[in-house]
């Protein structure tokens, strides 16, 4: 419903793939439809670990032009940085005053990124942030992976909090779901998922791999003992992956898709599997191209975000001070 606000964001890090365009970004291209929809670039978030100023400057513009290229519409989708809107920031300290750390040490991400990157703050509220992000713009639902329902619970035992104590002030946002269709596996180890943050870039295709490169990639991916094509996630996880992504960059039914290849081997799936995503691939790539090329259009386009995403996200943070005792 287009009155329904939806809420997501992406960081600038790392690079994106096809697991992040087929489980996420083609996701908010058809959401943008029928919500009202707001996307962020979270660079506060990225932040929590270590970043390169340079590659973070780059990578946000670069992140920018590719959600566009893919099909998110800013004329639809209010496209924003993160930090070209403070009141993010504000709330996310009120939320930290009202929030145990026990917590947030109980949080799986806080555990699995400590072991990385240490003991910091930042990484400790990184959900309290987060909760923020959600409850400034009044969200009705947000897109997420079961590794984030943690997060959005927090969010909103926040919300239930602060309305308990303050009064009616939030609303309380709901989850929804990626298709679990669209949970794309690494290329170099199909028991984990693709990662953006892969140590080698053999675990995915990225949006912006050139054709030979993809050809390599799937070519070198991971498959299974034996040489029938089988989709069987339990017994052939590679397989079943490379069948997943072929499915869904071609919209062909797996079962179709074995019928195929039932007399063929590996290598001439794998040959038709890398020519389908080049084929999928090729009108982002080069709608990024032209994109890119114009980096004052399409700051212009962040700025404008951020303009609109303030004036509710403003409301939202007065409301919320006027009530605990603030002067306005």
């Amino acid at each position: 419903m287009k009155n329904q606000v939806l809420l997501s964001g992406v960081q600038p890090s790392g690079t994106l793939h096809i697991g992040n365009y087929l489980g996420a970004i083609k996701q908010w291209v058809e959401l943008q439809k029928s919500h009202k929809e707001y996307l962020m670039i979270v660079d506060l978030h990225a932040i929590t670990v270590p970043q390169e100023p340079r590659e973070l400057n780059k990578k946000t513009l670069e992140l920018a032009a590719l959600l566009i290229a893919c099909g998110i519409d800013p004329k639809k989708t209010t496209l924003f940085i993160q930090s070209h809107v403070p009141a993010h920031v504000e709330l996310g300290w009120i939320l930290n005053t009202l929030t145990p750390i026990g917590e947030l040490e109980r949080m799986t991400q806080f555990k699995e990124k400590q072991e990385k990157s240490g003991l910091l703050a930042g990484l400790l509220n990184y959900p309290v942030l987060q909760a923020a992000d959600i409850l400034l713009y009044q969200t009705d639902v947000v897109p997420v992976g079961e590794d984030q329902l943690q997060h959005l619970e927090l969010a909103r035992t926040l919300a239930r909090k602060f309305n308990s104590r303050f009064g009616k002030t939030f609303k309380e946002p709901r989850a929804l779901i990626y298709k679990e269709a669209a949970r794309i596996m690494g290329l170099d180890d199909p028991t984990k998922k693709m990662s953006k943050s892969a140590p080698s870039s053999n675990n995915y295709i990225a949006l912006l791999d050139p054709p030979d490169e993809i050809r390599r990639k799937i070519k070198t991916a991971v498959t299974d003992s034996g040489s029938e094509l089988k989709y069987d996630t339990a017994r052939k996880p590679a397989v079943s992956n490379l069948l997943d992504i072929y499915s869904a960059f071609s919209d062909t039914e797996v079962k179709k898709t074995e019928a195929r290849y039932r007399d063929k081997g590996y290598a001439d799936f794998k040959k038709d599997l890398a020519e389908v995503i080049i084929s999928a691939l090729s009108p982002i790539q080069k709608k990024f191209s032209l994109i890119s090329k114009n980096e004052t259009k399409l700051k212009k386009i962040l700025k404008n975000g951020a303009k609109d995403a303030s004036v509710i996200a403003n409301k939202t943070l007065l409301e919320a001070k006027k009530k605990m005792g603030f002067i306005s």
